[in-house]
């Protein structure tokens, strides 16, 4: 894996204790926040491997909640995001998954309320980064650490041009761009990292493509 800087190796500002268990939880539930786009209602926590063993005693729990709450990494509320949780009205479980999966630091999220409902697995790769590896069954790619749209469309000839050509009119530079769908011809997910963040009318102007069914952001 290649790093940036020497802060990409140290970690983020975070609360800790640990960096891969803390921080990089806190980071997976601010995703799933940002692409819930509102506060859900309730929420389940489904970990894996080391998460399941040890989200008790390194934070784990707290810094999810905490992240789905909004709450950023070095946010000091993250150590009383459960009573926050609570006071919100936020109902949340965590379950204790026995799989083996390809990572140790395994996430899957549920949350929703009474309009919608998303599933996301995510992973904590070291270092307070993550992977997003998993949206309501679309397989993909996004680390959750540089502004992002997930474009939900139909599977049609000309709809990726369309959407790279609307960000290079605005001169948005695309850093990472992934693609998945279930089937041929249905809908699809395109999932567009940049190196700057997207305005509200570049993103409605995406939106308003006859392909496009929704557009979600994901900022740093």
């Amino acid at each position: 894996m290649k790093y940036r800087s020497v802060f990409d190796i140290i970690g983020p500002v975070m609360i800790g204790p640990s960096s891969s268990h803390t921080a990089g939880a806190a980071r997976i539930g601010l995703v799933a926040r940002q692409l819930f786009q509102k506060e859900p209602s309730w929420v389940s926590f489904h970990l894996y491997g080391s998460f399941a063993k040890t989200y008790q005693g390194h934070g784990t729990d707290v810094a999810l909640v905490g992240g789905v709450l909004g709450f950023e990494t070095f946010d000091t509320r993250i150590t009383e995001s459960m009573k926050i949780a609570k006071e919100r009205g936020l109902n949340y479980s965590f379950h204790e998954e026995e799989a083996q999966l390809d990572h140790p630091n395994t996430v899957k999220i549920r949350m929703g309320d009474d309009h919608q409902e998303m599933e996301l697995v995510g992973v904590s790769i070291g270092g307070g980064k993550v992977e997003i590896k998993e949206l309501n069954g679309f397989e993909l790619r996004l680390s959750g650490n540089h502004p992002a749209i997930l474009v939900v469309h139909n599977d049609r000839f000309g709809a990726i041009a369309s959407v790279s050509t609307i960000l290079a009119k605005h001169q948005i530079n695309i850093g990472h761009m992934q693609v998945s769908r279930k089937e041929v011809g249905k809908e699809a997910l395109m999932v567009i990292e940049v190196d700057q963040n997207i305005g509200p009318d570049i993103l409605q102007e995406v939106e308003a493509l006859d392909h496009v069914e929704k557009v979600t952001k994901i900022h740093e």
